[in-house]
This record gives C-alpha cells, sequence and structure tokens, in this order.
C-alpha cells in the first residue's frame, strides 16, 4: 500500500501536518535546546567539517541544529508534508545554501540509500519505530557506509511489554477515524499535557528537552503509528554485530518514550 493508502486506510498517522503546526511555534529558544542535545549526546561543541544525515527529518529542527553547529546537512523523509517542513526551514534559515540538501524518500529503499556515502553523524530521533518494519529499517542504517569513527545517534521506542500493546491500541485508534481522535485526545490529554504542564510549570522545567512543542509532542504520541518497541540490549546486541561499538545511552527505564544511543562504528 502507498503511503496516501496507508493513511486513507487509518494504517499512517499524518506526521507532517503535526510538524507543520510546530513551525509555528520555532524560536531561537527552541533551536538552541535542539543545539544543546546533540552536543551533549554527540560530546561535540561544534560540527565543523562533517556531515550530518538526518533520517525523517520531521520538522527539521534539527537538520537546522546541525547546519548550525557547522555540518553539512542532508535531510530526507518519507512523508511529503514533513519534507515540505524541513525545506520551509531551510528557505527561512539557510535560504540558497548548499550545504544543506533536502529530499524525499524512504530509508526502506536500500536502492535509494545508496547515493548517502562517507557520512560522519547519522541521526535518526523517534523514526525507525514507525516505518511498520523498524528492524529492515535498522539493518539498511547499520548498513550506510560512515567514515571511520563515524556516530550512529538514534532513538527507538522503549518496550514496555503489555503497557506498549495498550499504547499500539490508543494509536491504532487515533488513525481510524476523526471520532477516535478525539476521544483519544481527551481520554489521555489530563495526564499527557495536563497534569506534564503542571509539574513541569512548578518545577521550573517549562522547557521541554531537544526543544518540541508539549502539545506537539503528545499528538506525536497518541497518533504515532505505525509503532513499534525494542528493549535496550536487543538494540545493543544488533549493532554490535554490525560492527559498532556503543558511546552512550540514555533510557528512560521503565517508562514511556525513547531510549537514546550513540554508536561508534569500528
Amino acid at each position: 500500500m502507498t503511503y496516501k493508502g496507508d493513511i486513507a486506510a487509518g494504517e499512517r498517522f499524518r506526521f507532517g501536518d503535526n510538524w507543520s503546526s510546530f513551525l509555528r511555534v520555532i524560536n531561537d529558544s527552541r533551536i538552541e535546546h535542539a543545539k544543546q542535545s546533540l552536543c551533549e549526546m554527540l560530546d561535540v561543541t561544534s560540527l565543523d567539517g562533517k556531515t550530518f544525515l538526518d533520517i525523517g527529518s520531521g520538522s527539521g529542527l534539527f537538520s537546522l541544529a546541525a547546519r548550525s553547529l557547522g555540518a553539512t546537512v542532508y535531510s530526507f523523509d518519507y512523508d511529503q508534508r514533513s519534507v515540505e517542513c524541513t525545506q520551509e526551514l531551510k528557505d527561512r534559515f539557510y535560504p540558497n545554501d548548499n550545504n544543506w540538501v533536502v529530499d524525499e524518500g524512504s530509508v526502506l529503499d536500500s536502492n535509494y540509500l545508496c547515493k548517502y556515502n562517507d557520512i560522519d553523524i547519522i541521526y535518526s530521533w523517534g523514526v525507525l519505530h514507525h516505518t511498520g518494519e523498524m528492524w529492515v529499517a535498522l539493518k539498511n542504517v547499520s548498513e550506510l557506509r560512515v567514515k571511520n569513527g563515524g556516530k550512529l545517534f538514534i532513538a527507538l521506542y522503549n518496550n514496555q511489554g503489555w503497557v506498549s500493546s495498550y499504547w499500539a491500541c490508543v494509536k491504532k485508534t487515533y488513525n481510524k477515524n476523526i471520532l477516535g481522535r478525539y476521544c483519544m485526545i481527551a481520554i489521555h490529554s489530563p495526564y499527557l499535557f495536563v497534569l506534564r504542564y503542571l509539574i513541569r510549570l512548578f518545577s521550573g522545567r517549562l522547557n521541554i528537552e531537544r526543544g518540541m512543542s508539549m502539545w506537539r509532542d503528545m499528538i506525536d504520541w497518541l497518533g504515532g503509528y505505525p509503532f513499534e518497541v525494542v528493549k535496550p540490549e536487543e538494540v545493543f546486541d544488533f549493532f554490535r554485530l554490525q560492527d559498532y561499538q556503543l558511546l552512550k545511552l540514555k533510557t528512560v527505564g521503565c517508562r514511556m518514550g525513547c531510549n537514546e544511543f550513540v554508536f561508534e562504528k569500528n
């Protein structure tokens, strides 16, 4: 089935529409938070002279952050609206810049990926578990040609057992029709947005990590389908066999959300 066919059948979330709304609130503070998160996980202060491949660029915020840090950036996404969002950010902040290329493509298409060679940093945050074929996507990423010492920074949904099965049902219901969408928002927003907002407000942590929007983050979580999960040790074992060494790991413990991994190519 095609991308549009998946959406029409309720089998895929309109990620690009959500990102389009997020573009309205992108500001210097959010960009700075995105840059800081990259620097923290990659243990760098600059990306000057590096090539940065953003797989599933979404809003384009992290492509923008990488370009602002000095990298030559290649961004692509399967969702056409997400590609348009990334292009809009490029046009807004780096018009006519040859060091940032935006394209439409799929991480599941190994022939498409062949165009990306000798990359310094591969980045794919919260993307591969939405492809519908996560392990194929991981295999394709692992086979990309990176420079010696090149880094792979990915984030994947944490496996919570039966709780993950519950969220899979929520996401499927959300995408079924407009009634399912509003029901899921009404049921879950008191916890996922209101309570979360109040906790952050009173703890002085209102700025969400990575420069994201709390509301758009919730919509992405409720609607993000296809949806797959994986245990941290499974990811570690997979990439160890692909000649990658784990440099940094940030887990969410037993909670929902993404575990973050930074690997280095041996």
